[in-house]
């Protein structure tokens, strides 16, 4: 059965061309002009991904994925953004997004990204469903709980987006090793991952916040020249 995108775009032509090019790689399309038509088809079940535009009528792209996230955790959500629009991409991530692409695109990235937000989520849902994968992964004070995906801290919940969840769950099960940004962002992002290069970065600075907290001691070290280790001592 193939995996069904909701296309949420309010210009009926840059929607029209995306329906064409994704049916043509095989995907199931829908399509939503605004977010309330959009809220209303992601309801009716069987939503893959959402590619979402932000500047939307009525509902904004940002307000509609805070509502998504509510429902859903898991479904993937790619942002289409201006190219100046820092602060939406920022709300975005923040809200959950898995990834965001800037207008204009090249449909090949485009499809790349999609790719790779699909294979993460299927990825996730496989080991949900393995007998046995669900664990709790600790490291000090902290412990994350794959199965209902809950992060807890000196007693403290810990709310993380989808991707910053992956990223912890990578690094706990990889404690005292040093990690490589590529080894990072191939198994957390994908290997066809083709966004900006820093992003490893800027995810363990929103991880290494959220789980510090003024709790001791610090967890995620940097390796200067190489990459990342968590491990609960200098």
């Amino acid at each position: 059965m193939p995996e069904t995108i909701l296309v949420v775009e309010d210009e009926e032509k840059i929607a029209r061309l995306l329906q064409i090019e994704l049916e043509c790689e095989g995907y199931r399309v829908l399509k939503a002009g605004n977010g309330l038509q959009a809220l209303e088809l992601f309801q009716g079940g069987g939503v893959d991904l959402l590619l979402l535009d932000v500047m939307l009528p009525g509902i904004s792209g940002i307000e509609l994925l805070r509502r998504v996230r509510q429902h859903d955790s898991r479904v993937a959500v790619l942002l289409l953004t201006a190219k100046d629009s820092v602060e939406d991409k920022v709300s975005g991530l923040d809200l959950g997004a898995n990834d965001y692409i800037t207008k204009p695109f090249q449909i090949e990235e485009l499809l790349a990204r999609i790719r790779s937000a699909l294979r993460l989520t299927t990825a996730s849902a496989a080991q949900r469903a393995e007998p046995g994968a669900q664990g709790l992964l600790m490291a000090d004070n902290l412990s994350l709980n794959e199965s209902t995906r809950e992060v807890v801290r000196g007693g403290t919940n810990i709310e993380l987006t989808p991707r910053e969840f992956d990223l912890l769950v990578y690094l706990l099960r990889n404690q005292r090793q040093v990690l490589s940004r590529d080894q990072i962002m191939a198994a957390v992002w994908g290997y066809d991952y083709v966004g900006e290069t820093n992003v490893v970065d800027v995810y363990i600075r929103y991880v290494r916040k959220k789980i510090n907290q003024g709790e001791q001691p610090e967890l995620i070290h940097t390796v200067r020249g190489i990459g990342y280790v968590l491990k609960d001592a200098p």
